[in-house]
């Protein structure tokens, strides 16, 4: 993988219509930050604007040339690191923000019952108030003047997720990243739906991912196989471990997870429970009692 550190507030074109703008919210689970992309030459979309930060602000509008104006706002999904900053930057420019809904929009019914019963999301955090002024479907097409944008709902790490295809360009949010693997935290996150909107993306001829944090991804269909084998590789040590004995999910994680971080460690008992979820949905493993994190699983 490539090294990457570019400039937070700085613009840097990556395609003659395509401007990336880092955001300066470094961390564990966004890496250098969040990217921010300006489409177009004219009329500008602005495809997640990142966390509320006025110098973020004030970078995406010093991107723009005199004759460019900011006409439409699309935010991939609804976490802290991607959302918040869209009101405030449609106040400023009087552009519709464009999203596939609110927070709950685009959640399965297990995570729905899961929510309900009280599972509260872990990783970057939920932007509850974001509530898009026009909600997408997949399929739909938001153009400008000299570009076209087509939504792909692609959910997984977010039930509200999308992608965005600009010809063979793909703009992928958290989906698909270089630096690391997706996380997938219930009730936010689904792995059956992820691995779904891997293949759905599998099966387009892309060139490239513009991902939300890091570096470009310049094999997208590489990535998405390995992405694919990873998860099936952790469900495998998943199975394997429950067939020694029943489990809990932090035990699991533990005697997975190695040489994962103390920090990491909480995002890494989410993605075992999304896994057992998911076996659960496949009617290979099963919870004794009702479906939690602290439940003990056994396979059936």
């Amino acid at each position: 993988m490539k090294a990457f550190n570019p400039e937070p507030g700085k613009a840097e074109f990556l395609e003659a219509s395509v401007q990336r703008v880092l955001a300066p919210n470094p961390s564990p689970m966004t890496f250098r930050g969040t990217n921010t992309y300006l489409v177009g030459t004219k009329d500008i979309a602005v495809i997640d604007p990142g966390p509320t930060s006025e110098p973020h602000l004030e970078a995406i509008m010093r991107a723009l040339s005199p004759e460019q104006s900011i006409s439409h706002i699309v935010v991939t999904h609804a976490h802290l690191d991607h959302s918040p900053l869209a009101a405030r930057l449609a106040q400023e420019t009087d552009a519709k923000i464009y999203g596939f809904g609110g927070p709950k929009a685009g959640r399965s019914t297990v995570m729905q019952s899961l929510a309900d019963a009280g599972l509260a999301g872990g990783g970057e955090g939920v932007d509850e108030a974001f509530s898009p002024d026009v909600t997408v479907a997949d399929g739909d097409v938001i153009a400008g003047t000299d570009w076209r944008l087509e939504v792909l709902h692609t959910p997984g790490h977010f039930g509200n997720h999308i992608s965005l295809a600009l010809d063979d360009i793909c703009f992928c949010g958290d989906h698909v990243m270089g630096w690391a693997s997706s996380l997938v935290s219930p009730p936010d996150g689904d792995l059956t739906d992820f691995m779904m909107s891997c293949e759905k993306l599998r099966a387009r001829p892309w060139r490239v991912f513009h991902p939300g944090h890091g570096a470009p991804v310049e094999d997208p269909k590489a990535r998405l196989s390995w992405l694919i084998e990873h998860r099936k590789g952790r469900e495998r040590e998943i199975v394997h471990a429950l067939q020694a004995a029943p489990a809990t999910t932090k035990a699991l994680a533990a005697q997975i997870y190695t040489d994962t971080p103390q920090a990491l460690f909480p995002a890494a008992e989410r993605n075992v429970f999304a896994h057992l979820i998911d076996l659960v949905g496949k009617n290979v493993a099963t919870s004794k009692g009702p479906l939690c994190e602290g439940a003990m699983f056994e396979l059936l």
